[in-house]
């Protein structure tokens, strides 16, 4: 059972926690190999990946993280196993002035937990394999590909649409309430903002003395594979429609995909368009 108290938001704070207490010795030797490839696979992944990840640390049991967290679940397990592993390395650090028996087999009971703790180091995990020499995971011979054309992770994971407010507390509620998004709060950030996030959409709310109008027609575009259960989704939670959806048959005649346009709290036209994607 872990017993530290983890960041709740920033992963890299995590994994410098980390590599502070292996820099300090008393690991294995592979021990930096092991939170080298975890880093890796976590960077490769989207930013809920993290926010997962921190929860389990936290107390969340990884059986009850959301569904879409279920696919990488050894990831989630192989970190909470290098966190128990260096939490015991630090304990016995600490030497006893005058252990007591039950003190001194609790130690060696710790010490031998450790190998089974290491197996696992460095090993293959979700079809990757750790290799000092480059700076991915390369994919295991005879896995399926992570990504589709070369199996390489990538760099670049998600992004996020920056909203300047002049109140971001009031615009974080109105899309909680209102378009079903989950609000996060990071003010330990280098820049305090709130992040927004439903699906696979993340906005960043952050605090402005004025609210800068775009100078296109829109400011943000959501493609949605069905417009249409999302738009009777806004409306009946009030949201007002700026453009209304036009039905399936209509639109075929129309030049312009199918979308409609609402409007949120603080004037931003936002549009919702047809995904062309099979999804």
């Amino acid at each position: 059972m872990l017993g530290k108290n983890y960041p709740e938001h920033d992963i890299n704070k995590l994994f410098d926690m980390f590599e502070e207490q292996i820099n300090k010795g008393g690991v294995s030797d592979n021990c930096a190999d092991e939170l080298s490839f975890i880093n890796k696979l976590f960077a490769s992944l989207p930013p809920q990946a993290s926010s997962y990840a921190l929860m389990a640390l936290n107390g969340t049991p990884v059986s009850e993280l959301p569904d879409n967290a279920k696919e990488i679940t050894p990831l989630y397990i192989r970190l909470l196993n290098l966190a128990d592993y260096l939490e015991k390395v630090e304990c016995l650090r600490v030497l006893p002035d005058l252990p007591s028996t039950e003190e001194i087999m609790r130690r060696h009971k710790m010490m031998d937990s450790l190998s089974e703790h290491e197996k696992v180091f460095a090993t293959p995990l979700l079809g990757f394999s750790y290799n000092s020499g480059t700076k991915q995971p390369e994919q295991v011979p005879g896995q399926e590909e992570k990504e589709e054309g070369n199996g390489k992770l990538h760099l670049m994971n998600a992004q996020a649409t920056v909203f300047a407010c002049t109140d971001p507390l009031k615009t974080a509620v109105f899309y909680e309430n209102n378009l079903g998004f989950k609000a996060t709060h990071l003010n330990d950030e280098k820049m305090p903002h709130i992040r927004l996030v439903r699906d696979n959409i993340i906005i960043a709310l952050v605090e402005s003395p004025v609210r800068i109008a775009s100078p296109v027609m829109y400011e943000l575009i959501i493609y949605a594979s069905e417009p249409m259960l999302l738009y009777h989704e806004l409306k009946s939670a009030g949201v007002k429609i700026i453009e209304e959806l036009k039905d399936a048959k209509e639109s075929k005649n129309e030049l312009s995909n199918r979308q409609f346009v609402f409007e949120d709290n603080d004037g931003r036209r936002i549009c919702v368009s047809q995904s062309t994607e099979i999804i």
